[in-house]
């Protein structure tokens, strides 16, 4: 069996240090000259495949600047991948555990040489500040670093345990389950694209991944580090292209095995009402592993610490402009301390700064037109369903550059049924909503479908024991903001309407993409 040392999450880095920030400057200037423009073809079976159409990607903080090029996968395409995929999986299945494990330790390794090329490119590409790019990558090579790590556990017959038998030899295998697909989102485009790859691949599947049309260059720079860490060909594809498209053609199809998705709750809901539909000649129940989003909320009562609260509000809320599923979207605040508390939390709002990923911004441009378009939309709805706090425009540009710029915005005294209270905004918009005292917050915090992350800031033992079993999250925080998640310490992911819990990052995880046999000999 593979020896290597126990897992501990990537430390991240300390941009107070000048030398840090030097080098990430470095860094940028050499993916500009180096990487900027760069064109990724599709991978079917090995083989770099261009394509007539093509994707775009444009710099949302300068939307005149091309980022990068990817080529569009076709249904054909499409086709050929799955094809190319079962047939490259009669091979990998066979691989030792260990085997698997070494290539993503590889690649880890490699990851983590290249880490500050891989942050910048994220800054260019879909606007993220230096801390939310490292703590991304730093997030990725853990992926890699848990997973070959968890896979040991699931290796040989006899894996788990089962009770003896006189005058039988009993025991259980996991075996892989065959080809899956993996759709995933731009906001986390270096670590949920990783994650989501790492893990059935480890197990023995072969995969097919369609990356987010917005973040198609750091998808192919991840594939590139797999395919140097020794994958073989055919254990990935990898097929950008438009979701509805070659991600409906895919998740009908009845060779498709697994599906694993990363985003909205309409998609994700849409893919697990045809997945479950039987196709002609589909011979198994296709498992579907889905994170879709929430409404988050952090709770803060009159005997909570309020500097604490208003500081985990503010990078909880606005932290990649809110552009998280686990971003805290709504504050619930008891109205005993809700004027301190709001008064607080808006002027700390106030003092962050609109710029660009290069610049390192706190609040940068949201990814693309669409959510610049629908945030928008949202703000014209806050002003009639709350009373406008902070911000509440849509610029459009900043320093004379055209980009996706919104305001961080904050509307105070928002009803719980308001919509703006309900719906996921996907963008850096905080609605404030006031409770008569602890009991009617948690019913507050409780009375949306969602159930991804959730917060308290309180000092009473009582009610944080309280939150932390009738609190609908997924990921629950006390005293502390409701993002960063960490990789093994902190598994992720929600239930109700955020997704099927199948929590990220955690030691389960990989029996998502295991079957269980049970074989008996009679001596």
């Amino acid at each position: 069996m593979l020896k290597i040392q126990d897992y501990r999450p990537q430390p991240f880095t300390d941009f107070t240090r000048p030398e840090n920030v030097a080098a990430y400057q470095t860094a940028l200037k050499k993916v500009r000259s180096e990487l900027l423009g760069k064109h990724y073809p599709l991978i079917i079976n090995g083989e770099r495949v261009d394509t007539e159409e093509r994707l775009t990607s444009l710099n949302p903080c300068d939307t005149c600047e091309v980022v990068g090029t990817t080529a569009k996968a076709t249904v054909e395409d499409a086709q050929r991948a799955l094809d190319g995929a079962w047939e490259a999986w009669e091979g990998w299945k066979r691989w030792d555990m260990d085997a698997r494990a070494r290539i993503l330790l590889k690649a880890a390794a490699i990851l983590k040489r290249r880490r500050l090329e891989a942050c910048a490119l994220m800054s260019l590409e879909v606007g993220k500040n230096y801390a939310e790019a490292d703590v991304e990558v730093a997030e990725a090579i853990d992926f890699l670093e848990y997973y070959a790590r968890s896979a040991m556990k699931y290796a040989g017959f006899g894996a788990a345990e089962t009770t003896w038998f006189e005058g039988e030899e009993n025991g259980l295998l996991y075996l892989p389950l065959g080809v899956g697909v993996s759709i995933s989102p731009w906001n986390f485009p270096c670590a949920i694209f990783l994650g989501m790859l790492a893990a059935p691949i480890v197990a023995g599947n072969c995969v097919i991944a369609k990356p987010a049309e917005d973040s198609g260059l750091i998808a192919g720079f991840v594939v590139d580090i797999l395919l140097e860490a020794g994958l073989p060909a055919g254990v990935l594809q990898f097929l950008p292209g438009v979701g509805s498209e070659v991600g409906e053609y895919l998740t009908t199809h009845p060779r498709t095995r697994f599906i694993t998705f990363t985003g909205s709750r309409a998609v994700g809901l849409h893919i697990n009402e045809v997945a479950a539909k039987v196709q002609p000649g589909q011979k198994w129940i296709k498992k579907v592993i889905l994170e879709l989003g929430g409404k988050d909320a952090m709770i803060v009562d009159e005997t909570a610490d309020l500097d604490v609260a208003v500081t985990a509000a503010v990078q909880g809320a606005f932290g990649f402009n809110g552009q998280k599923c686990s971003a805290m979207s709504r504050l619930i605040v008891v109205d005993e301390v809700y004027d301190r508390v709001v008064g607080a939390f808006v002027e700390r709002a106030r003092s962050l700064k609109v710029g660009t990923g290069e610049e390192n911004a706190n609040v940068t441009a949201v990814v693309n037109e669409e959510s610049f378009e629908k945030i928008s939309g949202y703000l014209q709805m806050g002003r009639e369903e709350g009373k406008l706090l902070l911000g509440g425009e849509a610029p459009g540009e900043y320093g004379g550059k055209k980009g996706y710029y919104i305001q961080p915005t904050i509307f105070g005294d928002v009803d719980v049924k308001a919509r703006i209270a309900q719906e996921e905004i996907f963008g850096p918009v905080v609605s404030v909503l006031r409770a008569h005292d602890w009991q009617h917050a948690l019913e507050i915090a409780n009375s949306t479908e969602y159930g991804l992350t959730g917060g308290v800031c309180s000092n009473v033992r009582e009610r944080l024991e309280q939150a932390r079993f009738e609190f609908e999250a997924g990921n629950l925080y006390f005293n502390r903001k409701i993002t960063g998640a960490i990789v093994g310490v902190q598994p992720f992911g929600g239930y109700n309407m955020s997704g099927t819990d199948s929590k990220a990052g955690g030691p389960d995880y990989l029996a998502n993409f295991l079957q269980l046999k049970s074989v008996t000999e009679r001596w």
